[in-house]
């Protein structure tokens, strides 16, 4: 479903962006870009033009044209996205500021303005050479990762894992004897951890992937619904620490992905205890891809998002 609208507000050059709600109680809504698709050299001039001469120099720094499209498609995507979660078109994309944490985690440094309360809008982007994402929510913090299914893992499946991942995920990976199998759970294991540490917002450094375990005793999603209503159930997931085995934590839900039939996205969200989170409230899930300002289309429900498990436990 393509969806468009007229704005009147900021570009008399660049088509509409569509005002949208934002994600209810224990709502992600996940947007993607593929930068092949993009194909425009005047598109992305727009898209250049959205940016703050910050974030434009620093696109202008990256070496080969590919590198520079991909940054310049992931900061589009995050002032575009953003700009649509209020109402009557007011905010405009270009008059964003964003600041980072300690670690180093963007945040949307709200504007203190006369008559505009800050929406209490969480969100985090990930990218690979193929795929840009960026994922929404209100009231709590969100992780997402996405990795290429082909990506090729140069070392030892079972040496990497036992570098980086705990001694029970370890044990899960080295029961599975065929190696293609090993690998994809290698990568579904890799996006689900990385997606738990940006939700966080502390990042691989401050949280290695060794010190915990992520433990599914159920499907990540067990029912996707038509477009436009998409709703996933997470599963009852445990995250244990491996400096101490007793300290559990089911404070956070995860949900994977395949989507576009070549990647794996993960999901990662705080349960919001105002609206039953220590209840394991199901997790709502939209999914759309996007080229900003051309075209927006609803892909939850097709064959475009399947939702997938969590590692293989045998």
């Amino acid at each position: 479903m393509n969806i468009r609208c007229f704005q009147r507000n900021f570009s008399a050059a660049l088509p509409p962006l569509v005002p949208l709600q934002l994600p209810s109680p224990m709502e992600t809504h996940l947007w993607y870009i593929l930068p092949d698709e993009v194909k425009s050299v005047a598109l992305l001039n727009q898209y250049s033009e959205l940016l703050s001469p910050c974030e434009r120099e620093n696109v202008n720094r990256m070496c080969g044209d590919q590198l520079k499209k991909r940054a310049l498609l992931a900061r589009a995507l995050v002032r575009t996205t953003i700009a649509r979660y209020q109402m009557n078109c007011e905010i405009n994309p270009r008059s964003l500021k964003f600041r980072k944490n300690i670690y180093g985690k963007p945040e949307v440094e709200w504007q203190n303005e006369d008559n505009f309360s800050p929406l209490p809008l969480h969100f985090n982007i990930s990218h690979t050479t193929s795929m840009i994402a960026c994922g929404v929510t209100v009231n709590v913090p969100i992780g997402i990762d996405v990795e290429e299914k082909q990506r090729r893992i140069k070392n030892n499946i079972t040496a990497f894992a036992q570098r980086y991942f705990s001694p029970y995920e370890v044990k899960l990976l080295t029961a599975i004897s065929d190696p293609e199998v090993q690998c994809q759970e290698f990568i579904k294991l890799w996006t689900l951890k990385e997606a738990y540490v940006k939700a966080l917002g502390k990042g691989f450094s401050a949280v290695p992937f060794k010190t915990f375990t992520i433990q599914f005793r159920a499907p990540a999603i067990r029912n996707l619904h038509p477009p436009g209503i998409s709703v996933s159930e997470a599963s009852e997931e445990i995250v244990e620490s491996s400096n101490d085995p007793t300290n559990l934590t089911n404070n956070w839900q995860l949900a994977l992905l395949e989507v576009a039939g070549s990647h794996y996205a993960a999901i990662c969200m705080e349960r919001d205890k105002t609206v039953g989170g220590e209840a394991n409230m199901p997790m709502k899930l939209t999914v759309r891809k996007t080229i900003p300002f051309v075209e927006d289309v609803c892909v939850s429900g097709t064959d475009a998002v399947l939702a997938l498990g969590g590692i293989i436990e045998q």
